[in-house]
């Protein structure tokens, strides 16, 4: 079955190679803008943006992101009513043909991406949200929305966008510095966006695990990374302050469906709960409920234990909430910007940041063209020992090792199989006890034990 699926896996990236060849692609003018495409691992592709004699926005944009390439372009051109009346994005990612495309036409906007498509009236100005294609389509509406009198824009197909600052970092030395504002974009995504813009509102880079930054200015990345992450953080203390609630008494769930000793769902049970310890779990009438405790009436609702989310890279402090709004009380982090991965520790630690709980792991992989991204590289089997034994250190619970690492680092073979890819981790006992992982519910991967 795996050797099945790599080979259609195989044909499909065959075809989209077919239908559009890196050679019909566009290929950016000596006046291109263009953008580096980054992460804490090294460079891993190029972006460029420009406008052509006849007005149309265009661009191009190549990287290879371990192991999987992604070749696309972008025309668009601008309507009299200022936002894109016109997208067309050609190319091939690792999911195929990359084939989009949105007009404006009689009165309706149309459009068909490789995920959906659609019609609709339109009757007022609105940007087309583009579901794939180079940086240049979201560099266009970044620029467009910051550019907005509230700093609000419609969407297409639906929604609405907006940015709020978030702060400033001057990038570059002497004469050649320049000052950059970061915006956080919501509307978007489940989490805010942050985009970089420089002082005549032009799109300057996208900084994340994975990063877009003008060519030029690689070097600044991390400090870009480090302004926006601070100033992201400081909106958490409200956030905890205003979800966070902490009993001074126990709390009592009546009356609700549970689910019980991993296995079963009970009707009509009373789950009293103190100090984060459940105390009592049974049949509502055999329940004694402590007196002056909190009563939740779970009448109609269903309590179950938090979930586990065994593959999940925490990018931000948003995530938290969001998570854990969806039931969600452990993650384990396969592998990050270690950096930020410790700021967030920290902060969920002073009571600073509502957040599950967080279990997470070192990335390292070897130097190369497949290098994954937010690793930290080992070009020796002493570098790669290092990073370990900082991770410990550090507080981190397993390390991840990645393909372009080279095997023989890390020892003899195990006696027993276990899975050593990207969606595995091998931990040992004692960190197993750590985490429980009897009450686990796995998405993606599952956890070894060494």
């Amino acid at each position: 079955m795996r050797t099945t699926i790599v080979l259609a896996a195989s044909l499909l990236a065959e075809i989209a190679a077919a239908q559009t060849s890196v050679q019909s692609l566009a290929k950016p003018p000596a006046a291109a803008l263009h953008f580096t495409i980054i992460s804490t691992a090294g460079k891993h592709g190029e972006s460029a943006r420009w406008t052509t004699s006849e007005g149309i926005r265009m661009g191009r944009e190549s990287f290879l992101l371990r192991g999987q390439v992604f070749e696309t372009e972008s025309a668009s051109h601008v309507g009299a009513d200022g936002v894109l009346d016109r997208v067309t994005i050609r190319g091939f990612t690792p999911n195929g043909d990359a084939a989009e495309s949105f007009a404006i036409a009689e009165g309706r906007a149309t459009w068909k991406s490789p995920v959906d498509g659609g019609s609709t009236a339109y009757t007022a100005p609105a940007e087309y949200a583009a579901f794939g294609g180079p940086i240049d389509l979201t560099a266009d509406l970044a620029e467009r929305l910051i550019a907005s009198r509230d700093r609000s824009l419609a969407l297409l197909p639906a929604g609405r966008a907006r940015a709020e600052p978030l702060g400033e970092g001057v990038v570059g030395d002497g004469g050649a510095g320049l000052t950059v504002t970061a915006y956080a974009i919501t509307g978007l995504s489940n989490t805010p966006i942050p985009v970089w813009m420089d002082d005549s509102g032009k799109f300057f880079g996208a900084i994340g695990a994975l990063s877009w930054i003008r060519s030029g200015f690689e070097a600044q990345e991390s400090k870009l990374q480090k302004i926006q992450d601070e100033a992201l953080a400081k909106r958490s203390p409200a956030i905890v302050k205003a979800l966070l609630k902490t009993p001074s008494c126990p709390v009592a769930f009546t009356h609700v469906r549970a689910f019980l000793a991993g296995d079963h769902f009970a009707e009509n049970q009373t789950i009293v709960v103190d100090r984060g310890v459940v105390t009592q779990a049974g049949a509502a009438a055999q329940v004694s409920v402590p007196a002056g405790a909190q009563i939740i009436d779970g009448n109609g609702e269903t309590l179950v234990p938090g979930l586990w989310d065994s593959h999940m890279h925490f990018q931000d402090d948003a995530s938290g909430p969001a998570l854990l709004s969806l039931g969600v009380t452990s993650v384990r982090d396969p592998g990050n910007n270690n950096a930020l991965t410790l700021a967030r520790a920290a902060r969920r630690a002073g009571g600073e940041l509502l957040s599950p709980r967080v279990y997470p792991s070192v990335l390292i992989d070897g130097k190369g063209p497949n290098t994954a991204q937010a690793a930290s590289v080992a070009n020796s089997q002493n570098e790669a020992l290092a990073i370990a034994r900082k991770a410990k250190s550090d507080g981190f619970i397993a390390i991840k090792l990645y393909g372009t690492l080279n095997p023989h680092w890390s020892g003899p073979r195990p006696r027993k199989r276990i899975a050593w890819d990207c969606t595995f981790t091998v931990i040992s006992p004692r960190e197993c006890a750590r985490i429980r992982p009897s009450t686990m519910a796995t998405r993606r991967s599952r956890i070894f034990i060494s």
